[in-house]
C-alpha cells in the first residue's frame, strides 16, 4: 500500500521537476524508441511534461486514478505502477515512432486500463462499479489510444499503457498480496 501522503509528493515532484525542466533541458530524458539514451527514459518519461498545459491536464486523471487505486486495491496499488510503467515504457522503445516520448499519460491510461478491467475480471460489486464509474467519467479517453495526426502526443504510450494496466488486472487476479508469498 502506498499512503496518500506518497501520492501528494509524487504529484508535487512533478510540478518540481517541470519546473526544473523551465531551466535545464531535461526533457531530452524521454523514450526515444529504439535508442541506448532512450532506454533510460522508459523510468523518467512519465516525470516529464513538455508545457504547462501538458502537466495540467495530466494531474486531475492522474491523482483520481492514483487515489482510487490505492484506495480501492492498496495491496494491488505499487505493483501496478511499477508494472504499467515499465511495459507502457519498453513497449513505447520497441515499436513506436521515432519521437522523444514524455508525459504521465501512457501511466494514467494503465491506471484506467487497469481500473477498468479489473472490475470484469474480478466480477465483484465494488470493482464493478469503480469500472462502470470509470468509463462513465473518463470513457471518451478512448479515442487517445488511436493514431492521431497531432504529432506531439504519444498516443502509442496511452495504447501501450492501456494494454500494460488490463494485462496487470488479469495477471493480479485473485492475488491479495502480489509480494507476500502465500502458506500452502
Amino acid at each position: 500500500m502506498i499512503s496518500n501522503r506518497l501520492i501528494f509528493q509524487f504529484i508535487i515532484s512533478l510540478y518540481i521537476i517541470f519546473i526544473i525542466s523551465l531551466f535545464l533541458p531535461i526533457a531530452n530524458f524521454g523514450i526515444i524508441p529504439r535508442t541506448l539514451k532512450g532506454l533510460l527514459g522508459i523510468i523518467t518519461s512519465p516525470l516529464l511534461h513538455g508545457n504547462f498545459y501538458h502537466i495540467i491536464s495530466n494531474t486531475l486523471p492522474l491523482v483520481i486514478f492514483l487515489f482510487v487505486l490505492n484506495k480501492f486495491y492498496p495491496k494491488k496499488s505499487l505493483i501496478v505502477i511499477i508494472s504499467v510503467t515499465l511495459i507502457c515504457g519498453i513497449l513505447v522503445w520497441l515499436f513506436a515512432r521515432n519521437a522523444n516520448h514524455i508525459g504521465a499519460s501512457g501511466l494514467i491510461y494503465g491506471l484506467a486500463g487497469f481500473l477498468i478491467a479489473n472490475g470484469f475480471v474480478e466480477r465483484k460489486f465494488i470493482p464493478l462499479a469503480i469500472s462502470i464509474g470509470i468509463i462513465t467519467i473518463y470513457g471518451s479517453m478512448i479515442w487517445g489510444v488511436l493514431p492521431s495526426v497531432r504529432s506531439y502526443i504519444s498516443w502509442e504510450s496511452h495504447l501501450f499503457g492501456a494494454i500494460a494496466g488490463i494485462f496487470m488486472a488479469f495477471h493480479l487476479k485473485d492475488k491479495k498480496t502480489p509480494f507476500i508469498p502465500q502458506k500452502y
